[in-house]
């Protein structure tokens, strides 16, 4: 399916209001994976020519993403990825647990930005850092495609990694979201070390419903659903 190519209109804009001249495009991945940590990857791209084909990760083929992330982590000016383990969810939430990702990639680039543009609605970072949210930015937006794409690739191949030890689960292939293979292993064997354990789907497994963690909220908080997905049997 044809797509408009991402540009730097967001960037420029950042740049001619603000003064930014350090802009970072960030994205997440995994959000609503049953397993393994959310990452997020920021990308410095300047205001150069894209690769050709750059978009967001999902409208691309598993191969020629990996071949634009290879592309990528020398094209752009800089970058780096924060990773938010399974642990860290359970106990602080999916927001909070994106925020600590997104700062780890943020604090980990050479060079502290001046502004950040992250893809979708909700500005979880919050201050001290400048954020500008674009819906679809992993779309539109040259940076926070990159960043779209480098954080996929890395966090497959983590998964991939993580399942050589629980091939009954499929990570190589599903990425630790929910799959007929993945259902199908967590009823027969239970969550592995990498499963989030505070995470809705084990609502549908009683013989493991020992095993879920329950967070404490605070007064006047609303539990946080987003990407909680259950079996849905």
């Amino acid at each position: 399916m044809p797509y408009e190519p991402p540009t730097h209109t967001v960037e420029r804009s950042l740049r001619a209001t603000t003064g930014a001249k350090v802009i970072a495009g960030v994205d997440e991945v995994g959000r609503g994976a049953w397993a393994g940590p959310v990452t997020v990857c920021a990308a410095v791209t300047g205001l150069r020519r894209p690769p050709e084909g750059l978009t967001d990760s999902k409208l691309l083929t598993v191969k020629r993403r990996t071949e634009l992330a290879e592309v990528l982590r020398t094209w752009v000016t800089a970058y780096a990825l924060g990773h938010a383990s399974p642990e860290e969810i359970d106990s602080l939430g999916m927001t909070a647990a994106l925020r600590l990702a997104a700062v780890r990639a943020l604090e980990a680039l050479p060079v502290r930005p001046d502004a950040v543009i992250l893809d979708g609605k909700h500005d979880y970072l919050g201050l001290p850092w400048q954020v500008r949210t674009v819906i679809k930015g992993d779309r539109s937006c040259v940076a926070v495609a990159a960043a779209s794409v480098i954080a996929k690739v890395q966090r497959d191949k983590m998964m991939a990694e993580l399942g050589i030890d629980h091939a009954d689960f499929g990570f190589a292939d599903n990425a630790g979201y929910p799959s007929p293979v993945h259902k199908a292993a967590l009823e027969e064997r239970g969550p592995t070390p990498y499963h989030r354990l505070s995470w809705a789907y084990l609502d549908a497994l009683p013989q493991w419903q020992h095993l879920k963690k329950v967070r404490s909220w605070a007064e006047g908080s609303v539990p946080e659903i987003e990407g909680q997905l259950g079996f849905d049997f």
